[in-house]
């Protein structure tokens, strides 16, 4: 009975590992570039500001079009008496008049001044479309650090999770080993009582640990628009960071005035609200247009005829110039311009807003690393502290010469220990990839690259 129940166990533990999808930080952050819906709807929009600039190119273009058209009319007269010129009367037979008419025609226009407003358009357009195409590469490198965050605390939520199960191991055993001593009456009944307390506390952290991981993983899980209810496996681990290696982290940052005359030259949502600006500006010259004489020049061609085998018989050609001259127009250009000024000093000011974002995401990304730099060093230390401690005590109250409230006291301390380095180690990574986002160099090309590949 008791192997079948162990075979029992296997199978079902195999059958829950195979039915479990990997899923490594590169993988997630490539599904999360291709599947995350605010992208796509980004991408949708760059399409049409694609389709704007060849409107833009398109109104520089002579126009042209196609007419036909038919007519049928018939007249029916009764006839009747009627007075010539000379006052005589004279008779008029019954008349009936079918008349048939077809035509055909083509021409267009083309505008040959118009202020420049035209080519002002042009470099509207063009200036819009970059700042699209710049704004979705700043999006997938706020993608790259959302995902690796995302991952992060599930691996953070993992790693304690591991600690509280290996908490609840160490109390389970202390337990048995006091109630065994409480058995001899080698260790008071209190000791008992507490030890399975603090077994009890260890075994409902063990549960909340467990809770955060799934917590956690669904939210990897929805971000990534995967499917919830399957299982997945997170196998990529974290870049363990010591003594030995803590200082080599903050060579790739410099001074904060580097980092932000970096960002503001390689930030690429900076370099498209710079270019937002351009398109404002000319969108001062189009607005500015309505002021100028605008010159268009239309041709024609056409012809008609009662009958179809006739109709080229006769041919119409015609060229046409047009000058308008706007004497007033209502201050309709005057309010045009002046919203076209508005439009501009806003995306000024937005640019300069953007600006103080980015230095104060820098200085204080930087003082966040630096801090949480520091608070790594001392958790590595305060581990082995507590490690140590904790042995000692608990040999201490093995021999005889400490209290159970000793070794209870140390644990609690090892475990708030390790618990603050597990934080402060995935806080130290979780700021060094936002300080690298705002400073610019966050990288996402090696991810699509690896996808097209594949």
């Amino acid at each position: 009975m008791k192997k079948l129940l162990i075979l029992l166990v296997v199978m079902m533990m195999t059958t829950v590992s195979f039915s479990q999808t990997t899923l490594t930080l590169d993988e997630a952050i490539k599904i999360a570039l291709q599947r995350n819906s605010a992208l796509v709807k980004a991408k949708y929009n760059l399409e049409s500001s694609a389709a704007s600039v060849k409107s833009a190119y398109g109104d520089l273009l002579p126009n042209l079009g196609i007419r036909s058209g038919w007519s049928w009319s018939k007249i029916d007269d009764i006839g009747g008496s009627q007075l010539d010129y000379l006052g005589n009367s004279i008779n008029v037979p019954a008349t009936s008049i079918d008349t048939r008419n077809y035509s055909v025609g083509a021409g267009g226009s083309v505008v040959l001044f118009n202020g420049l407003a035209n080519l002002a358009n042009i470099s509207s357009a063009e200036m819009d479309q970059e700042a699209a195409e710049l704004n979705i590469d700043k999006f997938k490198r706020d993608i790259v650090q959302a995902t690796t965050i995302f991952y992060y605390s599930i691996l953070r939520s993992k790693a304690l999770a591991k600690v509280k199960e290996e908490n609840f191991k160490y109390n389970n055993k202390l337990l048995e080993t006091i109630t065994e001593r409480n058995r001899l009456g080698s260790a008071p009944v209190a000791d008992l009582y507490a030890q399975q307390v603090q077994t009890g506390n260890a075994e409902v952290d063990l549960i909340r640990a467990n809770y955060n991981v799934s917590v956690a993983q669904n939210n990897l899980i929805d971000y990534l628009s995967l499917d919830v209810l399957k299982e997945y496996e997170f196998v990529s681990s974290i870049v363990i960071v010591d003594n030995s290696n803590i200082d080599s982290y903050g060579k790739e940052f410099s001074s904060v005035k580097e980092m932000v005359e970096y960002a503001l030259e390689n930030r690429t949502d900076y370099l498209g609200q710079q270019r937002t600006v351009s398109s404002s500006e000319k969108g001062i010259t189009i607005a500015k247009g309505g002021f100028w004489p605008s010159l268009t020049g239309g041709y024609n061609f056409s012809t008609n005829s009662v009958a179809v085998d006739n109709l080229f018989d006769r041919r119409v050609w015609g060229v046409s110039l047009n000058l308008n001259i706007p004497i007033f127009s209502n201050f309709n250009t005057e309010t045009s311009v002046q919203y076209a000024k508005v439009r501009n000093l806003s995306a000024q000011e937005d640019l300069s807003a953007l600006e103080r974002q980015v230095k104060i995401e820098i200085k204080q990304g930087y003082l966040d690393f630096d801090a949480v730099s520091k608070a790594l060093e001392v958790a590595i230390k305060t581990v082995k502290s507590a490690t140590e401690n904790r042995r000692v005590q608990y040999e201490r109250y093995s021999l005889g010469s400490g209290t159970f409230l000793d070794v209870l006291q140390s644990d609690r301390d090892y475990q708030t220990s390790i618990s603050l380095k597990i934080d402060a180690e995935f806080n130290f990574h979780s700021s060094k990839e936002a300080l690298l986002n705002s400073i610019g160099k966050l990288n996402y090309a090696k991810y699509e690259n690896e996808s097209g590949n594949k």
